[in-house]
Formats: structure tokens, C-alpha cells, sequence
């Protein structure tokens, strides 16, 4: 399941060094605009305390974390929406992803210019946002166009999904993100025709400095006030310290973070975050003793999915999966210990997958 997460922001905010070190991809970070041109793609593995239990106590000989897929897009400029800057070529990129994930920049470095004198997080914030919804409002507006010619020869058949690209382009022009807006389901299915910026989910990262951490400070604190006040999420991080951090080894690692407060990284926290924001859920497999796998699932998908996503083969030939929750092999501390327990379950292909389940899939050959 191929989702991405784009992480975007204003030039020289920290987003290429926040890309690499979630994938150790190594991408371009310099100190001036435009360093990344095209997008950099890399996949960044989800630490998961619950694979790492379920590998204690299956002693498999391996075991292999899910991954989240993330983009590095170039930066975003004021006047984007009518090609300043990389204009176009950013928001085809950013119309490509699933989710967005917004870096603002709220450390100081007097060798790393920002785009204007004085840091101000909000205004960047709302800089990023207003040219998102302007570019989202010239395709909508392309859209009605040809919705209305169409709309010509039956104007019966084609009202309900008028009078929805209408109400979007009134929010629009009166600055509000479609994610943000009460739609139908109509609406909502109407709208998702066009490939819109603004009714994807968004999550807001404020990047700082190692002396602000644990909290922020107060910059990070108006990026929190103002994420919350467009009913969004958003965490702190210092991509700087992460990306010194990610070579280090775990226990190390945390060790030095304790020093500043902190009980877990800034990546697994924006990976959590992220994986939030895209309605994923893991489920886990195991391979006699060979390995046990995590994999990711969108919220709501079935067992026939989950089968699809770990081989095609075993989606062809599927007979029932057998499932049992982490929760219930934790306590029991075996797969037979939770057989005779009445924890392991049979279940069919339309069977909804848990955050959680450990799945062992039967099929024909």
C-alpha cells in the first residue's frame, strides 16, 4: 500500500534534514532556497514496541518493522499559486501525496536566512496555507467551467455536483481549508473529482532548537495554538538533534534525549503522528520461526486486504485468517498457550483487522 506523507514548508525550515533523518536518504540541505528541486522519496521504518514482544516470543530469525513512506518537496514561497518560486512544479508535487505534514521553523541560526527578517511561525503557517487554498481555487474554478458546459445538454444530472464546486469555491475564497469545512458525503464525493490540496489531512511539525526542547518555547506554542485552532495536530521536534541522533544506537539515544525530557524521539513521534493522520493500523505476521512482519493497513480494511498486502497469493486462495489480538498473546505468551485460551480465532475474508492483531492466513495453493 503505497501512502505517502509530504513534508512541506517554507525554504529552509528543516525539512530536508527532518526527511533524512527519518530515511537516512541523504538528501541536499544547504542554507539557501531551493536546495531540493525534485522530491526525494524514502521510507522510514515504524518502531514498534509490540513487534519487538511478539519476536520474544515467537524467536523468529528475523524480524521486519512496517514502513511509512515519506516525500521531501521543495519549498513553498509567497505568490506559489501564480509560479513564483518552484510554483507549479511544488503543487503538483504536494497534489501527489495523501497527507501533508508542514515543518515550521522556530529556532534561531543567524546562518540559516528565513524568507523574511523576523521569525513568525503563524505567518509563515498561514503564508503556505492561503497559496495552497488560491491554487485549490483555480482548479476548482477550471473544474466548474467544464462541469457547466457539460451540464448543458442535462442540467438535472449534473446539479448536485454544481452546487457542491460552488460551495467549495465560496469556502475557499473566504479562507477555509476543505478539511475544515462541514461537507456531505455528496459533497465530499463531488469534490474529490478534482485532486485538491486542501481537503487532504494536514499535521503541523514545529522544528526548534536543542535549548527549547522539551516544550518549544513560545514560538512552538503559537504553532500549537493556531494548529488546534484549525482543528489540527501538531508536535515539536528539533530535526537537527534527530538527525545526529538516528546513527546512534536506541538505548543511547534515548539516553540523551531523558537529558532534555524527552521519553521518546521526535521521529517516532512524527511517525505516530503521521500514521494517525493517515487512519493506518498495523498488523503483524508471523512465519513459522523464520519471521515476524508488521504491516500497515488503512482503518477498516478487511482480512482479505491484509491477506493482498502480504502476497496476492494468499488473497487469491484464501480460506480464513487466524487472529489473535497482541493484547491476548501478550498475556498468554505463546500462540498455544492463546489457542487454549479461546484466543485465537477464526475468522472470514470480510473480517474488519484491529490495530494490533497478529494474522496467520490459511489459503489454497
Amino acid at each position: 500500500m503505497a501512502l505517502h506523507l509530504g513534508i512541506v514548508g517554507l525554504p529552509n525550515v528543516g525539512k530536508s534534514t527532518l526527511f533524512n533523518a527519518l530515511t537516512r536518504a541523504g538528501a541536499a540541505v544547504a542554507n539557501y532556497p531551493f536546495t531540493t528541486i525534485d522530491p526525494n522519496v524514502g521510507v522510514a521504518p515504524v518502531a514498534d514496541p509490540r513487534l519487538e514482544r511478539i519476536a520474544a516470543i515467537i524467536r523468529p530469525e528475523r524480524t521486519t518493522p512496517t514502513t511509512l513512506r515519506v516525500v521531501d518537496i521543495a519549498g513553498l514561497v509567497k505568490g506559489a499559486s501564480q509560479g513564483e518560486g518552484l510554483g507549479n512544479q511544488f503543487l503538483a508535487h504536494i497534489r501527489n501525496v495523501d497527507a501533508v505534514a508542514m515543518v515550521v521553523r522556530c529556532f534561531q541560526d543567524e546562518n540559516v536566512p528565513h524568507v523574511t527578517p523576523e521569525l513568525d511561525p503563524v505567518g509563515d503557517m498561514d503564508v503556505i496555507m492561503v497559496e495552497l487554498a488560491l491554487a485549490d481555487l483555480a482548479m476548482l474554478e477550471r473544474h466548474l467551467e467544464r462541469l457547466q458546459s457539460a451540464a448543458k445538454s442535462n442540467p438535472r444530472a449534473y446539479a448536485g455536483r454544481l452546487a457542491a464546486c460552488e460551495r467549495g469555491l465560496g469556502l475557499l475564497a473566504r479562507g477555509t481549508a476543505l478539511r475544515c469545512a462541514n461537507l456531505d458525503d455528496a459533497e465530499r464525493e463531488a469534490l474529490a473529482e478534482v485532486d485538491l490540496i486542501t481537503t487532504k489531512p494536514m499535521l503541523f511539525v514545529a522544528n526548534v532548537g536543542e535549548d527549547d526542547l522539551p516544550g518549544g518555547g513560545e514560538l512552538a506554542g503559537r504553532v500549537s495554538a493556531r494548529a488546534q485552532a484549525l482543528g489540527a495536530e501538531s508536535i515539536v521536534l528539533c530535526a537537527r538533534l534527530e538527525d545526529e541522533l538516528a546513527d546512534w544506537q536506541p538505548g543511547e539515544a534515548l539516553e540523551m534525549l531523558a537529558g532534555y525530557g524527552l521519553d521518546a524521539t521526535g521521529l517516532q513521534r512524527f511517525i505516530w503522528a503521521g500514521y494517525h493522520l493517515l487512519r493506518l493500523i498495523t498488523f503483524f505476521t508471523t512465519t513459522g520461526g523464520h519471521e515476524v512482519r508488521a504491516w500497515t493497513l488503512r482503518a477498516g480494511q478487511t482480512a482479505i486486504e491484509a491477506a493482498e498486502q502480504v502476497h496476492t497469493d494468499l488473497a487469491r486462495g484464501f480460506i480464513r485468517a487466524e487472529v489473535v489480538a497482541f493484547d491476548d498473546l501478550d498475556r498468554a505468551g505463546s500462540i498455544a498457550h492463546a489457542r487454549e485460551q479461546g484466543h485465537l480465532r477464526l475468522e472470514g475474508r470480510d473480517y474488519v483487522i484491529a490495530d494490533g492483531d497478529v494474522v496467520h492466513i490459511r489459503f489454497n495453493v
